[in-house]
């Protein structure tokens, strides 16, 4: 026998080992390397789930190595830096426009950060930030018009010319708010037509607006940020990218069911170079009486470290919900229903004995396209994952802006 000290510390030291044999059962690097000798097991989020209805979790975790998620959609909260060069003589641009879009003008002298949802100068036609960006991705010639105070350092005032993305020097996205983590369902209670980010809203709930690829959807598949952190590889826009932090309204209160948010929840800051990009996944939208946005294709691996990590990436659609909002009230909203994506995909639910017809936002089609090529990317070994740098927040809530009056 041991004396009890002695025990006490044996187990301290052995408890660890054993808890890891219990729960993991392979390791970022374990992964890397079978992707490199290109045997890496990958499935999308959707073939995924009947393998596990058929196995169980714990055998399919043994099995798959690599789970891919996809969403093609919406993103307004999405932009992107250039920087042009120096001309000669050189400029320090204050005031820009690219294809007439204002583009900012408070950075170093050939910076910038144009926004999606910039609108051209002047406003009304269905052109905007979105629309630049997709077309320097897309190849094309762009016309950068700018102007500067003048100074001693950079003499001239004025610069009238077309650059392209070869031409430029670096071209990067940076998306603070990107794959928001679930999202209510839009319709519209009152007695007029309504235009909104969630598209065109018939009066008297004729239609409803949702926006999600459900069980193909990057953070439903990992609810609570196990894998996804600062750092993680992505699939971004048809080239790779990074998560760079948490996205902007990134909360974790929402209520969930079946483990993952029955609202809009976490979200991510996304970085990726433009340069690298395939404009079929990345596309300039102007939506009806709203404006302009910018919808992207994200692709997320999901490491599959363990039987719970799997078990989570199997969730489907019918399991999945979001809540039913009326967008014509704009004070104390509050959730009418809640309905699953299955639901939502079958083209109509009810409420009250109504029926309501339902299209989505965004596109399945496209995140499928997105989740099967980064599937490609993984198995010919072209693709490693990335272990995050920094966990992103386990809490946090959203802060209203008050409006103080004297």
């Amino acid at each position: 026998m041991y004396p009890v000290g002695i025990t006490i510390r044996i187990i301290l030291l052995i408890a660890p080992r054993l808890l890891f044999s219990i729960f993991v059962t392979k390791t970022y690097e374990e992964i890397n390397e079978k992707i490199r000798a290109k045997k890496a097991v990958v499935y999308t989020a959707e073939e995924v789930i009947d393998l596990v209805r058929k196995k169980g979790a714990e055998k399919a975790a043994e099995e798959v190595d690599v789970v891919t998620t996809g969403t093609f959609g919406a993103m307004c909260s999405s932009g992107a830096f250039l920087n042009f060069g120096h001309a000669s003589p050189p400029i320090r641009m204050t005031d820009i426009r690219l294809n007439g879009v204002e583009a900012y003008g408070g950075l170093a002298a050939v910076d910038t950060y144009i926004g999606a949802t910039a609108l051209v100068d002047p406003p009304g036609k269905d052109y905007g930030g979105a629309h630049v960006i997709e077309d320097l991705v897309a190849g094309k010639d762009v016309h950068l018009h700018a102007w500067g105070p003048g100074t001693d350092c950079y003499v001239r005032k004025d610069i009238d010319t077309t650059i392209n993305l070869d031409d430029i020097n670096e071209a990067y996205l940076y998306n603070p708010r990107n794959c928001y983590q679930n999202y209510s369902i839009a319709t519209n209670g009152s007695d007029r037509t309504i235009y909104t980010y969630m598209g065109k809203l018939l009066p008297r709930m004729k239609n409803a607006t949702y926006s999600s690829a459900g069980q193909l959807s990057p953070l439903l598949n990992d609810p609570h940020c196990d894998t996804i952190g600062m750092g993680t590889r992505i699939f971004l826009a048809g080239g790779e990218g990074y998560v760079t932090w948490q996205g902007t309204q990134f909360k974790t209160t929402p209520e969930e069911v079946n483990g993952v948010p029955v609202s809009g929840a976490r979200t991510l800051a996304l970085i990726g170079d433009m340069k690298q990009m395939d404009a079929k996944y990345l596309r300039g939208l102007s939506i009806t009486g709203y404006g302009i946005s910018l919808a992207i294709g994200v692709g997320i691996p999901i490491p599959i470290l363990n039987k719970d990590i799997m078990q989570r990436c199997a969730i489907s659609d019918e399991e999945i919900y979001a809540e039913l909002n009326d967008y014509s009230v704009h004070a104390n909203r509050k959730a009418l229903a809640r309905y699953n994506y299955a639901q939502l995909r079958s083209g109509s639910i009810e409420y009250e004995g109504k029926k309501i017809r339902t299209s989505s936002m965004s596109s399945m089609e496209g995140a499928r396209k997105v989740a099967a090529e980064l599937k490609d990317w993984i198995v010919k070994g072209e693709f490693e994952l990335n272990k995050p740098c920094l966990s992103l927040p386990k809490e946090a809530s959203l802060k209203p802006l008050i409006e103080w009056k004297e």
